[in-house]
């Protein structure tokens, strides 16, 4: 059976942040995860899992301005200082949430002159996080984000992912595999996912267009879901859409594939 965890920052949004802890829990979620946990203490998140029983699975580094159109921290040159006191800052935030996993977003490049700087400077700092985060027992993962709906962005498809990884070899560095960005482009999901399974530390989905919630797109749920359920993969799959139709209509699909 396959373990699901609900994103907080994308699910449960009608309701203040420390509600969502107890909504999750109460639609049938064992495991949060949480974009960027910053916006609040570590200590208050800390409780609100404590109290609903609840395991954080994933969060991610501090990316700066990426979500706001900016590039980034992981590849930008100038921002490596910053990008070491972002991981510094997770780690303090693992240290009371110890999740399994912490992301790496690795940004974009609006100058394609300088892409091949940024991709070094990423190499350096995704191999810098995951020998931080191994010396606390939290696995490093980084993702693709399509570059239709994020123009730049310097790890776009699953063969830049596998590239990444086989020139660091780190241990402690896996994929993010996010079924939504990838369908989004044109990658084959189910081919990747068997030939690649032992590669990834984390799986996340939405449909796809519209990044909504099962049924409102083209993936075919059933078959991934039986697909990765049929593997050996032990981690977690994160619904991270954003729901049409409010959250707790939008959980129709687990009841399905919990059962």
């Amino acid at each position: 059976m396959l373990r699901f965890s609900a994103n907080l920052s994308m699910l449960f949004t009608e309701l203040p942040w420390l509600e969502r802890f107890q909504a999750a829990k109460q639609a049938g979620f064992n495991a949060v995860e949480i974009q960027f946990p910053y916006v609040l203490p570590a200590a208050q998140i800390q409780a609100a899992l404590q109290e609903n029983a609840l395991k954080l699975v994933l969060f991610n580094v501090d990316a700066d301005s990426l979500l706001q159109g900016g590039e980034g921290l992981a590849a930008v040159p100038e921002k490596q200082t910053q990008f070491k006191q972002a991981v510094d800052q997770a780690l303090h935030y693992a240290e009371f949430l110890q999740p399994a996993l912490i992301n790496v977003l690795p940004g974009r490049c609006f100058d394609p002159a300088r892409l091949e700087a940024y991709q070094q400077i990423l190499l350096e700092n995704l191999q810098y996080a995951a020998e931080a985060f191994a010396e606390i027992g939290v696995t490093t993962v980084f993702e693709a984000v399509n570059s239709q709906d994020m123009p730049g962005f310097i790890v776009d498809n699953a063969q830049r992912m596998l590239s990444i990884l086989a020139e660091l070899k780190n241990p402690n560095l896996r994929l993010q595999f996010d079924i939504y960005h990838m369908t989004r482009m044109q990658e084959d999901c189910a081919a990747f996912i068997r030939q690649h399974s032992d590669k990834i530390g984390h799986f996340q989905f939405a449909d796809c267009p519209g990044r909504g919630e099962p049924g409102t797109g083209e993936v075919k749920f059933a078959e991934l879901f039986e697909l990765i359920s049929s593997l050996a993969y032990q981690g977690w799959v994160g619904a991270e859409y954003k729901p049409v139709i409010g959250t707790h209509p939008s959980l129709d699909w687990l009841k399905t594939y919990q059962a």
